[in-house]
């Protein structure tokens, strides 16, 4: 599915396609082989270089792999990445000062708030297919795996 949406894409006049893996993806002779606990970022470059080089061969289309992992700890955090960082982190001071435990702090609004582990730990959380991120991804062209009949 994914080699027909990028040469789909191709033949419309895109010629550029992300393609999102999940982080610790890996194919099921990978799964196999496989000791539990065993995790690195060399099997999770292995996984993207194995894939990269399948839709290489199948679409004759170049591709790249690119670690969003190491991407986002070798950007320069923003001054909103900062002052974020720096309210919940606070937040959780203040709250462990109130002997406020099994919590996460959550952004609602404006307000750095405690939400209990227990309604939160374990629940998926989706995005329904008519919110507007979604629509937009949709106008926009991604392939989100589904068609989702939206325009």
């Amino acid at each position: 599915m994914v080699v027909e949406a990028l040469l789909d894409r191709y033949r419309r006049g895109k010629r550029f396609s992300i393609v999102a893996v999940a982080e610790g993806a890996c194919s099921l002779a990978q799964v196999k082989g496989k000791k539990k606990g065993d995790k690195s970022d060399h099997d999770e470059m292995t996984s993207s270089s194995r894939l990269v080089r399948e839709i290489e061969e199948r679409t004759h289309l170049e591709a790249r792999v690119t670690v969003l992992g190491h991407l986002q700890r070798g950007g320069t955090p923003t001054a909103h990445d900062r002052l974020l960082a720096s309210r919940l982190g606070t937040t959780c001071a203040e709250l462990i000062d109130k002997d406020i435990y099994n919590v996460m702090v959550a952004i609602q609004g404006d307000a750095c708030v405690p939400v209990p582990l227990k309604d939160v730990a374990g629940k998926l959380r989706t995005v329904p297919p008519d919110h507007a991120w979604v629509r937009s991804a949709v106008r926009l062209g991604t392939c989100l795996g589904a068609n989702l009949g939206l325009r």
